[in-house]
């Protein structure tokens, strides 16, 4: 993860040396969704009451769009109206954030037209199942010759629609690997390419233990490097 923001003060008040991007706020959203969904929640909360006085949420969009739920609007003079927010449909969750607009009008529909893009013109899709082979690796001097590899979450992946059916996958392995190899211990890398562009790349994990083999496996194998 890389990062461009640079911050001045924990308020966020306008400090001609305190910035971000677009893609920042993306970041902190994704993992707001992924890792703290008890408090995402709350993001999706039109309005709420205390001591006796009501407060509406002022992301427009929960009103209008029910896929909406979230999440955070900004507002300075220096920045204009902003707002991340984020949105599910079948199953397709998508981020959008705008920044900079002259109005919450402004704000709210360069957002709902980011989302209904999203949505209308890319799709997201399972690409491997966790714990399902999507190959195997040669394990020298181990008890099993082979170990399989995957992934050990559910790998999605987002892609233009009608574009997955174009997806190539290879795997990226060292050309030795010997045991022990733990369960979950990560030996290459899964590269997804569509046409002559990367768009994922993620480690392959050993699906299971594979221990050293006994003295006369690794004294055979350790023959047999010789020659490779």
């Amino acid at each position: 993860m890389r990062w461009t923001a640079r911050a001045r003060n924990a308020t966020g008040w306008p400090d001609e040396n305190h910035y971000t991007t677009a893609r920042d706020l993306a970041t902190l959203a994704r993992a707001m969704i992924n890792e703290f969904p008890e408090y995402y929640k709350w993001h999706a909360v039109k309005e709420f009451t205390f001591n006796d006085i009501t407060q509406s949420n002022r992301n427009k969009l929960l009103w209008r769009d029910p896929s909406v739920d979230g999440l955070k609007t900004g507002h300075t003079e220096e920045a204009g109206y902003c707002l991340v927010a984020s949105a599910k449909r079948d199953g397709m969750s998508i981020i959008s954030v705008v920044m900079g607009t002259a109005s919450e009008k402004a704000r709210a529909d360069g957002s709902q037209a980011l989302l209904n893009y999203g949505f209308r013109f890319f799709e997201t899709r399972l690409l491997f199942e966790a714990g399902q082979e999507v190959t195997t690796a040669r394990i020298w001097k181990s008890a099993n010759e082979t170990s399989s590899l995957g992934v050990l979450e559910d790998l999605y992946i987002t892609v233009r629609r009608g574009a997955y059916d174009q997806l190539e996958s290879t795997s990226d392995m060292p050309s030795i690997i010997e045991a022990p190899v733990a369960s979950g211990q990560p030996l290459g890398e899964l590269k997804v390419m569509l046409g002559e562009n990367e768009v994922l790349r993620t480690p392959l994990r050993a699906l299971d233990e594979n221990p050293a083999g006994s003295f006369w496996q690794r004294t055979r194998d350790s023959v047999s490097l010789m020659f490779e």
